[in-house]
């Protein structure tokens, strides 16, 4: 069980920071420094925008269990 939690840690946090990635910025932050701030603040959010912020939380929320699990394991093993 603990290899199974250790391995979904590790592909759930990569797809984590690949989707963060993929998230168009939406203001101010350091993405607006290097030239993101550019864009169109009346562009409206798209199908795929939804979708992708769908699957971002659904796979933090799978890294969270993931993580509990692990601290579970760890105290009562």
């Amino acid at each position: 069980m603990r290899m199974f939690l250790d391995i979904l840690l590790i592909v759930t946090s990569l797809l984590l920071v690949l989707m963060v990635l993929l998230h168009r910025a939406k203001g101010g932050g350091l993405s607006s420094l290097f030239g993101g701030g550019t864009q169109s603040a009346l562009s409206g959010s798209t199908v795929a925008e939804k979708n992708l912020n769908r699957i971002t939380i659904f796979t933090g929320l799978v890294w969270f269990i993931a993580i509990l699990g692990i601290g579970l394991e760890i105290k009562f093993a």
